[in-house]
């Protein structure tokens, strides 16, 4: 994998050495596992009609992870967003597939767990 930032990472995998925590793991480094298939296709032309949500949708049957949450797959989108060679890229288009621009993401990933209730 073509993490960027190891020594983070490595903190990752060490403080999430729980169940809900692991599989976070788990799943993320699956989805950078697909990442690395083909480092120089964007995500959206390698992994069409995948969007970033399918791809931890992927990597949490294909590690047979048991269903994750929503909260639990806007972790896996921020660990793989700040430590891997495209998480800019993948961040991208994960704020995107929510509708959300740069201006209002401000450099960060969107929590798909949070409810707005007007």
């Amino acid at each position: 994998m073509p993490i960027i930032k190891q020594e983070q990472w490595d903190k990752c995998v060490k403080i999430n050495d729980d169940p809900y925590g692991g599989c976070c793991i788990n799943v993320a480094r699956k989805v950078m596992e697909y990442l690395d298939s083909n480092p120089d296709t964007p995500i959206a032309n390698k992994w069409e009609p995948f969007g970033p949500n399918e791809l931890i949708s992927r990597a949490d049957k294909d590690i047979q992870a048991g269903g994750i949450s929503g909260n639990m797959a806007g972790e896996v989108a921020g660990i793989v967003s700040f430590v891997h060679s495209r998480g800019e890229e993948f961040r991208k288009k994960w704020n995107e597939s929510y509708g959300v621009t740069e201006d209002k993401a401000k450099g960060g990933t969107v929590n798909p767990a949070i409810v707005t209730i007007g």
